[in-house]
């Protein structure tokens, strides 16, 4: 369920549903979608802003090894659609991409969106297969960007284990564990995740945590925020190199400084940042780092 944008997601063994709860007592079925290639629907995640959702397939209960380098891609993994006109348009399938073992139950699991601000990115269970954390802005091209591989229970039989749940908590990643217990896991910075964008995802604190009830993430203002922002678009080449440069040294200055001094160095900044985002080929990103800046400002 998502209350604040009124709608949620019912994976329903053999459908896929999405329904109208802005009338909590009257839940209203909107839209419905079947897939051939989809075992046993199991959870739905939304996206943080509501525009798209994303269904598993735990084909075999989570006993079956789905995951083989024999196993097609449909095969126990994650069905992506965006919402339209109340209506789901599917697009894509994720399935995380390290082949594994006959010896190793492998399928889409439970998971639950990170907060890195910007970009949609989620942190699912695969059993056997350990974490896979998967950015889907792209829908159409969703791909890994980190993982936890924890290899075979046994390396000579089929046996129960893995990772059954993994759910982001103010900054920590907390997996249910089969075979051993609780792991606990926290990002750390690599080509496809920067340390602004974790730090910034730590700024977001939940006074508790309910996967089954989506909260909206919001982002608190804070340079941690801006600078997730800029490290995105310079790995997308939103902005040129000299921009993204004296951007951040702009913003290092501003740390630096307080009271109004502070102010008007992010306000100038902001400024500066809406007159780029005319030539940047990310404008709608641009923005979002200009009223970053402006609500530091404030």
């Amino acid at each position: 369920m998502y209350p604040e944008v009124g709608l949620a997601g019912g994976a329903c063994a053999g459908l896929g549903l999405l329904l109208d709860i802005r009338d909590a007592a009257h839940p209203v079925r909107v839209d419905f979608v079947a897939d051939q290639n989809m075992s046993f629907w199991h959870s739905a995640t939304f996206n943080n802003d509501g525009t798209k959702i994303l269904f598993s397939d735990e084909w075999g209960g989570g006993s079956a090894p789905r995951c083989r380098d024999t196993d097609k891609l449909e095969w126990g993994s994650d069905a992506l659609f965006t919402i339209e006109n109340n209506k789901m348009k599917f697009h894509s399938y994720y399935k995380m991409p390290a082949p594994q073992t006959s010896q190793e139950n492998c399928v889409a699991h439970n998971g639950s969106l990170i907060p890195i601000p910007g970009r949609d990115v989620m942190v699912q269970a695969w059993y056997q297969g350990g974490l896979s954390i998967f950015d889907w802005t792209d829908i159409d091209h969703p791909k890994e960007i980190a993982y936890f591989d924890r290899g075979p229970v046994a390396a000579d039989r089929l046996t129960m284990g893995g990772s059954w749940s993994a759910y982001w908590y103010n900054g920590l990643i907390m997996s249910s564990e089969i075979a051993r217990g609780l792991d606990v896991f926290e990002l750390v910075p690599s080509p496809l995740i920067s340390a602004n964008e974790i730090a910034a995802a730590k700024t977001v604190k939940l006074t508790h945590w309910n996967t089954q009830h989506q909260q909206k993430f919001v982002w608190p203002p804070s340079f941690a925020l801006t600078r997730a922002y800029l490290d995105q678009l310079e790995r997308s080449k939103g902005l040129s190199a000299d921009v993204i440069t004296s951007t951040r040294t702009a913003l290092t200055n501003a740390e630096r400084r307080s009271g109004a001094q502070r102010k008007t160095a992010l306000t100038t900044l902001a400024t500066q940042l809406n007159t780029a985002a005319s030539a940047s080929s990310d404008a709608a990103k641009v923005r979002k780092l200009s009223a970053a800046v402006t609500d530091l400002a404030k």
